[in-house]
């Protein structure tokens, strides 16, 4: 049993007020692009030995922290609470850039839901799974839907929105530089916005570069400016919009026509793909 969670990114993202519980309420469009992971589960044999009942092995890249800690494995755990699952053996292959702003433990989370139900014929609803979602992570019921929507609150109040980049390629720039929410947020002063990210990107997408902002650049560009410097440099070769993601450390940026980044960020991940 095989899926492949997809990343994501934010188009804008704006925090807008700080809650009495110490997060932020934030205004962001989530838009799906194809870079992916893959993750694999199998019942583990009768009688294997394991001191638990879902064990994970990561390949590509690694991941610091217990492994029972991992967004997948809560997952499971959570579920196992209300549902008679099997023991699993799962094998999750890293190809989204982590600490990047692209969401891929959540996607790795929610795709991890939507297997189990699948797979196990656990009859949960899409509300349910989005329900169970948000208990693991602001962003994981988006990856539920896996389409265009206008989030708020902290990142869990999804509305769909019709957006289609269909035919756009989407340069992406991943600097391997971890930013800490603490970091990100450092400098933070949040705000009303004039106009809605939601009702931006219903403009062209030439109109995108001087109204649509993520609040996070200014102080993660001062702390890391070769990040800024990799936003400069999509725009020098011809994007017609580049942004960080989330509060990074990847850069996008989307172009008219194909292009190849070949030599233009040594030492970096990049990924291009038609939308």
């Amino acid at each position: 049993m095989i899926d492949f969670p997809i990343a994501k990114i934010n188009l804008g993202l704006n925090i807008v007020s700080k809650r009495s519980d110490g997060y932020h309420n934030l205004e962001t469009v989530f838009y799906p692009v194809p870079v992916k992971d893959a993750l694999e589960i199998h019942p583990m044999a009768a009688g294997f030995p394991s001191d638990t009942d879902c064990d994970l092995k990561v390949t590509n890249m690694a991941i610091e922290g217990n492994e029972q800690d991992n967004l997948v494995v809560r997952a499971y755990n959570l579920l196992a609470h209300e549902y008679d699952l099997p023991r699993l053996h799962i094998h999750l292959y890293k190809g989204i850039p982590m600490q990047a702003g692209m969401g891929g433990g959540s996607s790795d989370c929610a795709c991890m839901i939507a297997m189990l139900n699948r797979e196990f014929g656990l009859g949960m609803s899409q509300d349910k799974m989005t329900s169970i979602a948000a208990k693991l992570g602001a962003d994981c019921p988006f990856f539920i839907l896996g389409t265009p929507a206008y989030a708020e609150g902290i990142g869990e109040l999804l509305h769909p929105i019709a957006l289609d980049l269909s035919g756009w390629t989407i340069a992406i720039v991943s600097p391997g530089i971890p930013v800490s929410t603490r970091e990100a947020f450092a400098g933070i002063h949040p705000r009303q916005t004039v106009t809605k990210c939601r009702d931006i990107v219903a403009q062209p997408i030439e109109t995108w570069r001087d109204s649509l902002t993520n609040d996070f650049e200014d102080n993660v560009f001062r702390l890391h400016p070769e990040i800024g410097e990799i936003k400069e440099k999509l725009y020098g070769l011809g994007a017609t919009y580049a942004s960080m993601t989330g509060s990074g450390s990847s850069v996008f940026g989307l172009f008219r026509s194909k292009i190849d980044l070949k030599g233009c960020f040594a030492g970096m991940t990049t990924h291009c793909a038609t939308l």
